[in-house]
């Protein structure tokens, strides 16, 4: 394999234009993301996963999507069924502990199976974030719940479902997005909960999927931990929080960097998250000018983050064999006999 730089990538349309290619095969990203934009059909899409591979001669390239089901989800009709957001399989727990663990397990082992005839082999779910009452919507229903216990149960049964489906999970958005008050797509979220609080709750779930070879990070500040920067660009909080008290020692990628909770022009954005310990950043929408200015401030991976990068890759293997239609059939059968969703 080829030298990455430590940067995930999105892509502009259905196919890759000459600059494009000229482009990634230059700069060689560790991997890619891909968008609605991205998707028409599945031979396109495996066209486009394979060309994306071929740009860094790397057939085993992560490609990853957010395809978490309700709302946030890439994969459409006819590509992927509508699958129901985090918060009705929530409910079924809430109603039945064993049918809602189960119908975890089975959206995401469904969403494997959607996922690997594409050719897509990581999924950024699941969201383990805990909203509080009054927060903003951008988490809302792509939660499992309140209770950070119940959140931590049906994450866990997300992330074995994936994996059962050779699907790698990505945790979100770590250490933390369910207090926000406003979107951190369009201005900069301030935690002011205390110390106590955020380890009461908030981290509990990412602290019991510790484990997860993948987390992205929250464009978050949280005032008791460094009041000056966002958990993205904050050394304390990569350090303290992320590796220390939560433990987590996979790659730690960046939210998207052309979010504008985020401060300062591309080149300043990327060094400030390199520089307080996230291994890979990450820009979404493809254009070409943000891009640039990502890579040119980008280095190669090395040392601990080429490590963790590497036992990425090894975790990239095939799925087991599965009868689709009769896990299709027990999903829908769980989510049709639970609770009424209010």
């Amino acid at each position: 394999m080829n030298e990455s730089k430590a940067m995930i990538l999105g892509c502009g349309g259905l196919a890759l234009s000459e600059s494009e290619r000229a482009f990634y095969r230059a700069q060689r990203p560790w991997g890619f993301i891909l968008f609605s934009r991205n998707i028409e059909n599945a031979s396109q899409v495996k066209e486009l996963v394979a060309d994306l591979r071929d740009c860094i001669a790397d057939d085993k390239a992560p490609i990853l999507i957010d395809q978490e089901g309700g709302r946030v989800q890439r994969l459409r009709p006819p590509l992927a069924p509508s699958y129901p957001p985090a918060r009705r399989l929530g409910d079924l727990y809430r109603a039945d502990r064993d049918n809602g663990l189960r119908a975890a397990w089975l959206m995401s082992r469904l969403h494997a199976l959607d996922l690997q005839r594409l050719s897509v082999n990581v999924d950024c779910l699941p969201v383990l974030d805990v909203p509080v009452e009054g927060c903003h919507d951008v988490i809302g229903d792509r939660a499992y719940g309140h209770d950070p216990h119940l959140v931590a149960e049906l994450g866990r049964a997300a992330m074995d479902g994936l994996m059962s489906g050779g699907v790698l999970p990505v945790i979100k958005h770590i250490p933390g997005h369910g207090r926000a008050f406003c979107d951190s797509h369009h201005s900069l979220p301030v935690v002011d909960a205390s110390f106590d609080e955020l380890e009461s709750s908030d981290f509990i779930p990412f602290r019991a999927l510790h484990s997860a070879s993948m987390a992205m990070t929250a464009h978050v500040v949280y005032s008791a931990i460094d009041p000056d920067n966002p958990a993205t660009t904050s050394r304390i909080v990569i350090d303290e929080i992320i590796r220390g008290q939560i433990g987590f020692d996979g790659l730690l990628m960046s939210d998207d960097v052309s979010m504008n909770a985020l401060s300062g022009d591309f080149a300043t954005r990327t060094r400030a998250i390199l520089a307080a310990g996230c291994d890979v950043v990450l820009h979404c929408n493809g254009v070409m000018d943000e891009m640039q200015a990502v890579t040119e401030n980008t280095p190669i991976l090395s040392g601990d983050s080429a490590r963790r990068a590497e036992e990425v890759r090894s975790l990239l293997v095939a799925g087991e064999m599965t009868d689709e239609a009769s896990l299709r059939s027990e999903f829908d059968q769980l989510i049709s006999a639970g609770p009424v969703p209010v």
